[in-house]
């Protein structure tokens, strides 16, 4: 288990984007929610994953919530997981010594933090697991003033859950 857990404030981290931009969680925080995903470019339940996320970003991605995958890789690396996988949110690189990664105690990935504007996690889920995709799209549908969409789509062949 990661030492942050739900209900606990998440570790405050300045991070670099795909394009030398900072991205920096306590700036995030003062406009709304985040939804951090850390992630390695080689975990394929990260690869089965990710596309999900992006559907709930493309489904509730707005000015009230920010979408941050968090790489474990490099730049390079990064691109084409995203590019192949389809995932079009920022992404962040914590690939030098996995600063991040070592202040939030992950072992597993992905591992998902929904952090509420007060720096506490409200929903954290780790490997897949579809009840957890479906609580946080939920979540992000309230916090952006959406109405909640399925997130799966009917006759998708989704497993309940898949270890990280």
């Amino acid at each position: 288990m990661p030492k942050v857990q739900a209900g606990m404030m998440a570790p405050t981290f300045t991070l670099g984007g795909l394009n030398g931009q900072q991205f920096v969680l306590a700036d995030a925080l003062k406009k709304g929610p985040v939804l951090a995903a850390f992630f390695k470019i080689s975990c394929p339940v990260c690869q089965f994953t990710f596309p999900f996320l992006q559907r709930i970003y493309e489904t509730y991605g707005d000015s009230h919530v920010s979408f941050w995958g968090v790489s474990q890789d490099d730049v390079s690396d990064t691109r084409e997981f995203l590019n192949e996988f389809g995932v079009k949110f920022p992404t962040l690189i914590d690939a030098d010594g996995y600063k991040v990664t070592k202040q939030y105690g992950l072992a597993n990935v992905p591992s998902i933090f929904f952090i509420q504007p007060d720096g506490k996690v409200r929903t954290f889920s780790s490997g897949f697991t579809k009840k957890d995709l479906e609580t946080i799209s939920a979540e992000i549908a309230s916090a952006s003033g959406k109405s909640s969409q399925p997130l799966f789509r009917p006759g998708e062949k989704v497993p309940d859950h898949r270890p990280g």
